[in-house]
């Protein structure tokens, strides 16, 4: 099927001229390559916001060489924006504006969390369901070189990182106007932050397996301070410091599956600029995130948000991993997201 585009590009938000002793440099830039259907058959883009180590790479190509999720949603009839969020992939880092950074991606790491969990009897309950990964998932799996080859290290300041992805994100919707937002994993506190600041440009989030659950702490990288993020975001009643956020710990719905997980001690605080957003959390039956999304969703349905939780075993969709959208059933995980937005944002 030939793809016809109207429009293509590229350009950076987030620019921020930061002063040292050798002289002014850019720092907190995000790029954004973007192409447009000539067959354009919804109103609203879509902007793809990848995960830790990864890089917008993730949404252009599977590791096996299929379209990506930039590429199949154009084919629906969407814009598409794609993201290097700040200090990753096109968005150059450079540790004397952003600091210090984790050590590489490994082999080992990306086997045992993504390619093949399964293979380790110490992993979580649901690995063990893993079937989707588009290679062996061992060493000598080429699709594994293709993934591990774009993987970087990440920087040890979560809340700086969610800072810059923040700004810049509400600058881009400022120059594009009214857009979806699908994040994944640790790209997931964009979609919070830009729809805290600019709730009139976001129509809704489809958040992937978003980082949580709540309140969580990451050694090394820091803590979801407030619920969801490791920065402020505007509560009512407001809430000055982290600390008026009180927490409960909320006993797993699923025993032995699910994990025990903290949402806000009630009365909750609610979420006044996400109010009435159309949200999913999409969760895949074998990632580990399948442990602790429920919390996810459950945070924000006490902040008044109408979040959805998109299951995937569920809807008929089985073996996927954290890295869906590089798998070999990638392609029906977007179709269902499709069909959401089709009937939450239609019109």
């Amino acid at each position: 099927m030939t793809l016809a585009i109207a429009d293509q590009g590229s350009f950076f938000v987030g620019i921020t001229r930061t002063r040292r002793a050798y002289g002014t440099a850019v720092s907190g830039q995000m790029h954004v390559q973007y192409q447009v259907p000539a067959d354009r058959r919804h109103p609203h883009p879509v902007v793809m916001v990848h995960g830790g180590g990864g890089q917008a790479l993730d949404f252009l190509a599977t590791p096996d060489g299929r379209p990506g999720w930039a590429t199949l949603f154009l084919r629906e009839g969407h814009a598409v924006y794609v993201v290097d969020r700040p200090g990753m992939g096109r968005s150059p880092y450079h540790p004397d504006l952003g600091g210090p950074v984790s050590p590489p991606a490994t082999y080992e790491g990306l086997v045992a969390s993504f390619a093949a969990p399964g293979r380790f009897p110490d992993a979580y309950p649901q690995a063990r369901l893993h079937s989707q990964w588009p290679g062996t998932g061992v060493a000598g799996d080429p699709a594994l070189d293709q993934f591990l080859a774009g993987q970087e290290p990440m920087g040890g300041d979560m809340a700086a990182a969610q800072a810059a992805m923040g700004s810049a994100g509400a600058e881009l919707l400022d120059r594009i106007g009214p857009a979806v937002l699908l994040t994944h994993s640790m790209g997931g506190p964009f979609g919070w932050l830009v729809a805290d600041a600019r709730p009139s440009l976001v129509r809704a989030i489809v958040a992937v397996e978003p980082i949580g659950p709540p309140f969580l702490s990451l050694p090394g990288l820091g803590t979801l301070e407030w619920g969801l993020t490791a920065v402020p975001m505007t509560f009512d009643p407001p809430a000055a410091t982290p600390s008026e956020l009180r927490r409960e710990l909320r006993r797993a719905p699923e025993l032995g599956v699910q994990v025990d997980t903290f949402v806000q001690a009630l009365p909750a605080r609610r979420l006044p600029n996400l109010a009435g957003l159309p949200v999913a959390v999409v969760t895949a039956e074998a990632s580990s995130h399948a442990q602790y999304d429920h919390a996810v969703v459950e945070f924000l349905v006490q902040a008044g948000v109408p979040a959805e939780h998109l299951r995937l075993a569920d809807l008929g969709i089985h073996g996927n991993g954290h890295l869906m959208m590089l798998e070999r059933n990638s392609a029906d995980v977007a179709a269902a997201i499709w069909r959401w937005l089709e009937a939450r944002t239609a019109g």
